[in-house]
């Protein structure tokens, strides 16, 4: 009787606890779900998911359109352009070459690119590629880039030369600087090294091995099944995105895949199938600080990252992508086999905060959910009801938890309206704007163009002249004043810092946690560097405020009681932050 007893407790004690575990697993999917549903309802994700926990996949689903014209729907096995994730598959390919033999990773590059100028390569290792830190400048941030080559056809030797005469940065190996250019000069190695093409070895060493059939490097010719279409949003629709040939994001960007194919990556890396355990070891070895507190290895960007709203952290490898209409992100946490992936394709999906909710979810923390854009319901009313209900409406919810007010979304929505003609809503939406964001160049130069398409030429000199001052590199905005018969002879001064004043300021200020302002001094010109971005050079406003002319910013150096610089602010799209110097 007694034995019969424990036998049936032991039963139900273990039934329960299988009961448990399963309402725990639907209570995190419902919770993924009900995160993603309302990304999805606010306009802020539209794409693929993929959530494993454990090895498992515990959450997949497609969310949206993946062709808006033919309302065909995202789904899981829908193929998205992949951008940088594109990355990791490159320095997969190189490895493999090393660890045959071909490919001394410590070599100078001009050893299997004799054809590459040798004064810059003969100081480059394949390693300084793979980490971002050759010091060659990346092309997709040169002037007018996107304006003049996007559309243009080019083979992996002749796109080299955009960037293979220019100067180096800095030194090979003295610091990261992310370099679309170093990846792809990567794929002109695998194509020398192996005598096949890089699109053919991407099928050769990994798709076919790890059976990744829905996986490949897109090009614009082919009929492709399931093939999303990348799109933008534009004030409160969507257009389509800008086409790009894909031969120049090549071995940087070129890949697209589904997050079904993306888990068989993920669980493939766990073996070494494909890469032996040395090489597996240098593919995933942090090797310089890159973005914060993280570090990038091969292809990858490796650290610690915060958990839903908690302080708790976990290490993760991952990497995202950004490449015209598409967005896409994926993060590993290798202590639990644990993987979000997203791949959005509408552009600019906020998918870091995302995937630190969906892993808040995971490990039972608290998490944000998303908010309503206040931009897209005052277009809504002003569609059906007019302006002034929407300003109405825009007054009742600006101020309310539930809404998130952007400056670029209000401002989408009035260049919406200006564009079909509405150019009174439109002044009265950049009104809004201007008084919500008094401290942005942007907000007036927009208002000041609908001001002066609305005839109002003396509020509109008020408005240029206000965006000038906050941002003297607003070109656009001093010629709009030129036009409009205004003196701009005090805008056009040049302003000089003695070189004294430019060395206090050089330095680290910490802004957040995980993002550094680095500002060096090279002759008499400032820089700025942004953790995981590009260096630039900052110009004087004053003595102690400078701006960008790569972007609508200004960073302002403070100094205490005791007249030493002890942090910086930066003002950019409305926002400011002030982060304490941490080092000279």
């Amino acid at each position: 009787m007694s034995n019969y007893f424990l036998h049936k407790t032991g039963f139900l004690v273990l039934f329960l606890l299988l009961m448990s575990s399963v309402c725990f697993a639907q209570s995190k999917v419902e919770q993924i779900d009900k995160l993603i549903t309302a990304y999805t309802e606010y306009g802020k994700f539209n794409g693929s998911v993929l959530v494993s926990d454990h090895g498992k996949v515990i959450y997949k689903k497609g969310f949206g359109m993946a062709n808006m014209e033919w309302d065909i729907p995202n789904q899981t096995n829908t193929k998205h352009r992949l951008g940088s994730i594109t990355k990791q598959f490159t320095a997969m390919l190189i490895l493999q070459l090393a660890a045959d033999g071909k490919l001394d990773l410590q070599a100078p590059i001009t050893k299997y690119l004799p054809d590459y100028p040798k004064e810059t390569g003969d100081k480059i290792t394949t390693h300084h590629l793979l980490t971002h830190t050759s010091g060659i400048p990346n092309y997709t941030a040169f002037p007018k880039f996107f304006q003049e080559e996007s559309r243009n056809s080019y083979t992996p030797d002749e796109f080299v030369k955009k960037f293979a005469d220019k100067a180096l940065e800095f030194t090979p190996g003295e610091k990261f600087n992310y370099s679309n250019s170093g990846y792809f000069l990567l794929g002109v190695l695998v194509e020398k090294l192996s005598g096949k093409t890089y699109e053919q070895m991407l099928h050769d060493k990994i798709f076919t091995p790890l059976s990744m059939n829905e996986s490949g490097y897109d090009n614009h010719g082919e009929i492709l099944k399931n093939r999303a279409t990348g799109y933008e949003k534009r004030g409160g629709k969507f257009i389509n995105s800008n086409y790009l040939d894909m031969s120049i994001p090549y071995a940087a960007g070129s890949m697209y895949s589904t997050v079904e194919d993306l888990y068989k990556w993920d669980q493939a890396l766990y073996t070494n199938t494909i890469l032996s355990k040395e090489y597996m070891d240098l593919y995933f070895k942090p090797y310089i600080s890159a973005f914060g507190n993280s570090h990038y290895a091969y292809g990858w960007g490796v650290g610690y990252n915060k958990i839903g709203k908690s302080s708790d952290s976990i290490y993760t490898i991952g990497h995202g992508g950004g490449i015209n209409g598409f967005n896409t992100n994926i993060s590993r946490a290798p202590s639990d086999k644990s993987l979000v992936v997203l791949l959005n394709n509408t552009g600019r999906a906020p998918l870091n905060q995302m995937t630190r909710a969906i892993r808040g979810i995971i490990y039972g923390k608290d998490y944000k959910m998303p908010k309503k854009s206040v931009a897209n319901e005052v277009l809504a009313v002003i569609e059906n009801k007019g302006v002034d209900a929407g300003i109405a409406h825009y007054n009742t919810i600006k101020d309310s938890k539930d809404y998130d007010l952007r400056e670029n979304e209000m401002n989408g929505i009035g260049y919406q309206l200006m564009g079909s003609g509405k150019v009174d809503e439109a002044v009265k939406v950049f009104k809004l704007n201007v008084e919500a964001f008094p401290k942005s160049s942007n907000v007036y130069d927009s208002y000041g163009e609908a001001l002066m398409n609305s005839g109002k030429n003396d509020l509109a000199i008020e408005n240029y002249k206000k965006s000038v001052e906050i941002n003297p590199n607003n070109l656009a905005g001093i010629e709009a004043l030129k036009k409009l018969g205004a003196d701009v002879s005090d805008i056009e001064k040049e302003v000089v810092v003695p070189d004294d004043i430019l060395e206090t300021y050089v330095g680290k200020f910490e802004l957040m946690p995980s993002f550094i302002i680095t500002i060096t001094k090279e002759g008499s010109q400032l820089k700025a560097q942004a953790t995981g971005q590009a260096k630039f050079d900052i110009f004087p406003k004053s003595e102690n405020v400078f701006y960008l002319k790569v972007v609508n910013a200004q960073l302002t150096f403070n100094k205490n009681e005791a007249d030493k610089v002890d942090s910086a602010t930066l003002l950019q799209n409305g926002q400011e932050v002030t982060g304490k110097r941490i080092e000279e």
